[in-house]
C-alpha cells in the first residue's frame, strides 16, 4: 500500500516523548501526554465540545504509515472537538513480567522506539497537535483507546475503567471517561461476543453488558455520550442482510442456547442486552433518532473484506449513544464512509462516525 506519511529527521535522546506535568488541575495519573499537552486559556473554558468524532482505526500505527495524508485531511474538514480511538494496537510501556503503564507507550526495545516516535511525530503536526491525549493500552499489540480533546476544553476528570476507580484501567484498555461540565463523555471498545460458549467469548460479553447497564444506572445524575465500537448492531435495519448474519456459523459449531447463534454483535442475546442498556439507562441511538430508513450505501460503519463471502456484507457497530435528556441538541450523526470498496474508511474495515450536538444555552445545560 502507498506510503503517505512523510518521514522526518529522527529525533535526537533529548526529545524523546515523555508523560508531562500539565496544567490541568487533573489529577497526575489522569493528565495527558506531552505531544498535547498546553496550557489552557480561561477564557475558552467557559465552553463545552459540542462536535464528536470515534473511530475504530484498526491499528492507529497502520493508519500513520499507510492514510495520515487523507485521515488528517477529513479531521481538518471535520474539525472535531473530541476524537475517540478504538484499536490503537499499541503495547504498553513495561518490561516483560513487570507492571505495564497502559498510559504510555512501550519503548524498551530498538523496535518499539522506533514505533512511538514515529506516532508522536505524526501527532506533533496539524491537526493533532491541537490536542490533549489520553491514552489506554494494552499489554500487547492488541485493543486499545485514545482519547483526544481539543486543548481549549477542560475536563473536571478523566478515568480509565467503568468503575472509576482512581488509575486503574479496564483490561485491554477498553474504557476511557471523560467528564464535563454538563456531560460525560465514554469511549469503548466493547468485547467481541466470539463464536462459542466459552470463558473468552460470550461469558465476557456477558459480563462485559452487565456492568454497563451498572455504570450507565450509577451515572444518571449527568448525561451520557456513550460512543466507540460496541460490537453489536441493534436491529435488522443495522446489517445490510439479516439473514446472512442471522444464521451465520463457524466450523459448522451451533450454540445450544438459539439466542446465541448467528454472527458475533448480531445474536438474539447481545441485541436483547444491548437494547435493555438503552431502555434502562434512558439512551438513544443518534444516528437511528435521524435516519429512519436503511440506507445500503451510507448506513453501516463496519464491511466485510471486499473478497469473500463477506463481500457487501456489513453492520454498523460504531454509535453515538446519548442520554435522553440530549435528544433536542442532536444537530448531526453521520457515518463517513461508503460502498462496498470501503471508500472514506482510510484504510481501516471502520469507518469515522461523527456527532453534533448544539451549543448549550442559557436555559439549555443539558440537564
Amino acid at each position: 500500500m502507498k506510503r503517505f506519511f512523510k518521514p522526518v529527521e529522527r529525533d535526537s535522546p533529548s526529545k524523546k516523548p515523555t508523560l508531562s506535568s500539565s496544567s490541568s488541575p487533573l489529577k497526575e495519573s489522569e493528565t495527558p501526554t506531552e505531544n498535547a499537552s498546553a496550557a489552557i486559556d480561561e477564557d475558552t473554558t467557559k465552553k463545552e465540545p459540542s462536535k464528536f468524532l470515534t473511530w475504530n482505526a484498526n491499528s492507529f500505527l497502520l493508519r500513520v504509515k499507510n492514510n495520515w495524508t487523507d485521515f488528517s485531511k477529513f479531521l481538518e474538514t471535520l474539525d472535531p472537538d473530541v476524537i475517540a480511538i478504538q484499536e490503537v494496537r499499541m503495547p504498553a510501556a513495561g518490561s516483560k513480567g513487570a507492571p505495564k503503564n497502559p498510559r504510555e507507550f512501550k519503548d524498551d526495545t530498538t523496535a518499539s522506539r522506533e514505533e512511538k516516535q514515529l506516532l508522536m511525530r505524526a501527532l506533533s503536526n496539524p491537526p493533532f497537535k491541537n490536542y490533549n491525549v489520553w491514552w489506554s493500552l494494552s499489554d500487547t499489540k492488541y485493543a486499545g483507546t485514545a482519547l483526544f480533546i481539543k486543548k481549549c476544553f477542560q475536563p473536571k476528570r478523566v478515568s480509565f475503567s467503568l468503575d472509576q476507580s482512581g488509575s486503574k484501567h479496564e483490561p485491554d484498555g477498553r474504557v476511557i471517561l471523560a467528564e464535563f461540565e454538563s456531560f460525560r463523555i465514554l469511549n469503548t471498545y466493547s468485547p467481541n461476543n466470539g463464536w462459542k460458549e466459552e470463558e473468552s467469548s460470550f461469558q465476557r460479553r456477558r459480563k462485559w453488558d452487565k456492568r454497563m447497564l451498572e455504570f450507565v444506572l450509577k451515572n444518571s445524575d449527568k448525561p451520557l455520550i456513550w460512543c466507540g465500537d460496541l460490537n453489536v448492531s441493534h436491529e435488522d435495519i443495522d446489517v445490510s442482510h439479516p439473514e446472512f448474519f442471522s444464521s451465520a456459523k463457524q466450523n459448522g459449531y451451533v450454540p445450544p442456547n438459539k439466542e446465541d447463534c448467528g454472527q458475533p454483535g448480531f445474536t438474539l442475546s447481545e441485541r436483547k442486552r444491548f437494547g435493555s442498556i438503552l431502555k434502562e439507562g434512558k439512551l438513544m441511538d443518534s444516528y437511528r433518532y435521524l435516519h429512519k430508513d436503511k440506507d445500503m450505501e451510507r448506513g453501516f460503519s463496519w464491511s466485510g473484506n471486499p473478497v469473500g463471502k463477506y463481500r457487501g456484507k456489513r453492520m454498523r457497530i460504531d454509535y453515538f449513544i446519548v442520554s435522553e435528556k440530549l435528544k433536542e441538541r442532536i444537530v448531526a450523526c453521520e457515518m463517513h464512509g461508503h460502498g462496498i470498496e470501503l471508500q472514506g474508511f482510510y484504510g481501516s474495515d471502520h469507518c469515522p462516525v461523527s456527532l453534533e450536538l448544539s451549543d448549550v444555552g442559557p436555559t439549555n445545560n443539558g440537564s
